[in-house]
């Protein structure tokens, strides 16, 4: 199936840019200026000017003697690129491949997405006429290849769908210009008579390589579908996404619920069939106003259950703000993994790690607690306690290491010990009293020392002297020395609690 391509033309981007911060500019003659070579040119002109005779390239002094009244401003640079930008990202509501085309135009592939509308001819509309809206003068047309789309745009006559068994007779009559070619090319073609496709495009290929260049050649071809064309989309496309369109603004709970509902149901029976389940997804609402609302969630292992994943959205979507109304939902699976059901056995009972509803419940919770709240650690090799462990990718992760059960270790480890103030014997006595955040704790009873050299293939450092003990109030506490007695320097800290 071939693809069908938009080429969105701005035909005054900057001014009507200038012209949003002050609308008044958009009743007078008004251009943007740059200095060129000690003179300083118009290098952009608005339709009011245009008409009356000024246009891009001329100085701006001839420009004054023909429109006395005429504004100028210098132009910015940089600015159209991040311009572009912006609307493309604003077109992602109308396809999620849309790339930047400078100086002044916008491409959209828009293959299979135009029967959310009604059909080809009601989406480029709705296309230009939300643009519109937006204080932009655009020019829009569709066809079967980004070149051609582009051309027709900016050369071509209504009507501006361009239907694959005529797009070669609607290329014939276009100038060479349409074609995107450099403009040397463009004026050596004119110098020669060549003022319409249809003068050349018969022409042997190796005369016009040779007059013309390569790049002549690869124009021409893209333009005719003979050579394909990338676009370099703004976002990167997601591999599982689906798309919702609403025929009337959407402003209710119950509306975006009814839309998250069946986007769950069609994202799910793909990943259901692809035996895939998702860890990761973002539910995206596009406002009339231009605004985009988003809300994600995340599980602890491959889910492709839609009732499961409304649940953890639903504690979220109560934070959407449709303002005037959402016309389109996009929900993306960002991070997706196999997922394979496994057969369950009647006579064994549920429980442990493998058990889907744990999973399930810890997902809830940590929808509503935060996604920081609750975790699986994995035991790792290291001796040195603070690195004797790590976060667990998820709860079908199977440890590669045994768990160090050889001695006793806290139940709440600090990230970073914390100096304390210690009154012990010598020499490699326990100590007797400690001060930990301005608070007297005597020692009823120590365990210890247990000592735990520095990695030495990690870092360099003193070892560490650790003790187990109790105050008087029944509380456990793990302590370390950092070094020994007779050292000139050594310190205490507190690194854990003992239950």
């Amino acid at each position: 199936m071939a693809g069908r391509y938009v080429s969105v033309w701005f035909r005054h981007l900057m001014t009507d840019w200038f012209s949003l911060q002050e609308p008044e500019r958009r009743k007078q003659p008004f251009v943007l200026t740059a200095p060129v070579h000690g003179r300083v040119m118009i290098v952009a002109a608005n339709a009011v000017a245009e008409a009356r005779g000024i246009h891009v390239g001329m100085a701006l002094a001839d420009a004054r003697a023909v429109e006395p009244t005429l504004q100028a401003l210098p132009e910015r640079p940089g600015l159209a690129r991040k311009l572009l930008h912006r609307l493309a990202e604003w077109c992602i509501r109308f396809t999620p491949v849309v790339a930047v085309d400078l100086p002044d135009g916008l491409l959209l592939d828009v293959s299979g997405c135009a029967h959310l509308w009604g059909g080809e001819t009601p989406y480029l509309q709705a296309i230009v006429r939300k643009l519109q809206a937006r204080q932009y003068d655009v020019q829009a047309a569709m066809a079967d290849t980004p070149g051609r789309a582009w051309g027709v745009a900016r050369f071509g006559r209504a009507p501006w769908v361009i239907e694959p068994q005529r797009h070669l007779d609607t290329l014939l009559t276009l100038p060479p210009e349409a074609l995107r070619l450099e403009a040397d090319a463009v004026a050596r073609m004119h110098k020669l008579g060549l003022h319409q496709v249809r003068q050349f495009i018969h022409l042997p290929r190796p005369s016009l390589r040779r007059r013309f260049g390569e790049s002549f050649l690869q124009r021409l071809g893209q333009a005719l579908g003979h050579e394909d064309e990338v676009l370099a989309p703004v976002q990167p496309v997601e591999a599982y996404q689906e798309r919702l369109p609403c025929l009337e603004p959407i402003v209710t709970a119950t509306g975006i619920a009814i839309g998250l509902e069946q986007l769950l149901q069609t994202l799910c029976k793909r990943l259901q069939q692809e035996q895939k389940g998702l860890r990761a997804a973002v539910l995206k609402g596009y406002r009339v106003d231009g605004k985009v609302e988003q809300v994600s969630i995340g599980t602890h292992r491959p889910s492709n259950s839609p009732q499961h994943l409304f649940k953890l959205f639903e504690t979220s979507l109560p934070t959407l703000e449709p303002a005037l109304g959402i016309e389109l939902f996009i929900l993306e699976a960002s991070k997706v993994e196999e997922h394979y059901d496994h057969q369950e056995k009647l006579w064994e009972g549920h429980g442990g790690l493998d058990d889907l509803r744990l999973s399930e419940l810890i997902d809830r919770l940590s929808g509503r607690l935060g996604p920081e709240v609750i975790h699986r650690y994995m035991p790792d090799e290291h001796y040195w306690p603070e690195r004797s462990f790590r976060r667990a990718v998820s709860l079908q992760e199977q440890p590669t290491a045994p768990w160090c059960i050889g001695h006793l270790r806290p139940v709440q480890l600090l990230a970073i010990p914390e100096r304390v103030e210690v009154s012990a014997l010598t020499p490699d006595h326990p100590p007797m009293l400690f001060r930990y955040k301005g608070q007297l704790h005597t020692i009823v009873r120590a365990d210890g020392p247990e000592r735990i050299e520095q990695e030495w293939w990690l870092q360099q450092g003193q070892h560490r002297d650790y003790y187990r003990v109790e105050d008087d109030a029944g509380r456990r506490y793990w302590l370390f020395r950092l070094g020994h007695y007779h050292e000139k320097i050594y310190q205490w800290f507190i690194h854990g609690f003992l239950a």
